[in-house]
């Protein structure tokens, strides 16, 4: 239970589509850097839906210029970071962050400011602690929702302040929606940014001003070898992003663009029978924890952690479940600098086992209780 990636199979659908278009040697050759105008087209329309509602009538203010696709949604993170700062420059990350977007900053010369997020809120950031952050080096702010590692999903009123406060400043938020598709009906829609008019955003309010959105095909579609992802930005940022995309990738691969076009509202109903799938699974994961372990947060692939043993370092635990128990799981330093009482949390995730695994690694769970001979928090 430690990789983020998808047990389910692609849709049947996707996959006969992309045989036919990929056997076309007219698709052989190069797309255009921000991808496929049919692709760009169909997830405006995926966009009015998850932001907007069912019908895909709702008031949601974008348009095929605002969207570029990238080979993945780490490409889209690299080049909004190569678009926004340059070496020297600071990016504000929450902690524990996705270790990825870390490298990627770090790679560019790019300072990390971290802001520390805590159990006692959830691993949910607080925009004030945020503000604090904010110096005239500050070219953006990083959020993913729900998150990697922890879970933790943000409620649109949280979005909004971030959004608010990145306005504010005149610096971009940068919005990573990888496991949007995974929220339950009671966290719907993700937030109202997009939206033509909304009560809780500034009256001279306009996405474009402030947002990059970065989503991923890999999670919702079951198909991560494919990469297919995107980012969502004002169209004056797109010629920037290009700029960036053609020197690292030269365009995301064409085929399954071009299958993705044509199939995406046929697919919605395979991505909500995932997600309800997923949902059942995190439900079943959290009954069947033992109960001296404690969940902090829980959505999109991950459940966030503590675990029972008094004073041991969650990298000696997860070590010891790899070695002895055949338990996978990732500790909390893999994805940044803990803070206080961070060194018990664990990351697992629910997405790649089905329910007999879940309940077998509980059940080892409190096995270890009994044979690691560690004191048990009380």
């Amino acid at each position: 239970m430690s990789q983020g990636v998808p047990g389910t199979p692609p849709p049947k659908l996707f996959l006969d589509t992309l045989a036919r278009v990929s056997a076309d040697p007219r698709n052989c050759g190069y797309a255009e850097n921000v991808g496929e105008r049919s692709l760009r087209e169909a997830v405006v329309q995926e966009m009015k839906v998850a932001y907007g509602g069912a019908d895909g009538n709702g008031e949601v203010d974008v348009t095929a210029e605002d969207v570029a696709i990238t080979a993945g949604c780490n490409l889209a993170f690299f080049a909004s970071a190569m678009a926004v700062a340059e070496k020297g420059d600071e990016v504000i990350l929450p902690v524990p962050w996705y270790f990825n977007h870390e490298m990627t900053l770090t790679s560019l010369g790019i300072k990390i400011v971290t802001l520390q997020t805590s159990p006692e809120r959830a691993f949910q950031p607080s925009p004030e602690d945020c503000e604090r952050l904010i110096t005239p080096k500050t070219k953006a702010i990083v959020l993913v929702t729900p998150n990697n590692p922890t879970g933790a999903i943000y409620p649109p009123s949280l979005i909004a302040s971030f959004a608010k406060l990145a306005h504010a400043h005149k610096i971009a938020l940068i919005l990573d929606e990888t496991y949007r598709d995974f929220l339950n009906s009671a966290h719907l829609p993700p937030h109202h940014l997009f939206s033509k008019s909304s009560v809780i955003l500034p009256t001279d309010w306009s996405w474009r001003s402030t947002i990059i959105h970065l989503f991923s095909f890999s999670k919702s579609y079951c198909i991560p070898g494919h990469r297919v992802g995107l980012i969502c930005a004002s169209s004056s940022l797109i010629p920037q992003l290009n700029k960036a995309l053609d020197n690292i990738q030269i365009c995301a691969p064409r085929p399954p663009q071009l299958a993705l076009a044509s199939v995406l509202p046929q697919l919605r109903p395979f991505v909500k029978d995932v997600a309800g799938a997923l949902e059942r699974r995190h439900t079943l994961f959290k009954d069947s924890l033992p109960s001296r372990w404690k969940v902090g947060a829980q959505g999109g692939y991950y459940a966030f952690v503590q675990h029972p043993f008094k004073g041991v370092d969650a990298m000696v635990v997860c070590e010891r479940l790899a070695k002895e128990m055949g338990v996978v799981c990732l500790p909390a330093g893999f994805f940044g600098p803990v803070g206080e009482g961070g060194e018990r949390w664990v990351r697992f995730s629910v997405a790649n086992v089905d329910d007999e695994r879940v309940r077998l690694v509980c059940e080892r769970l409190k096995e270890s209780e009994e044979t690691f001979g560690w004191e048990i928090e009380s």
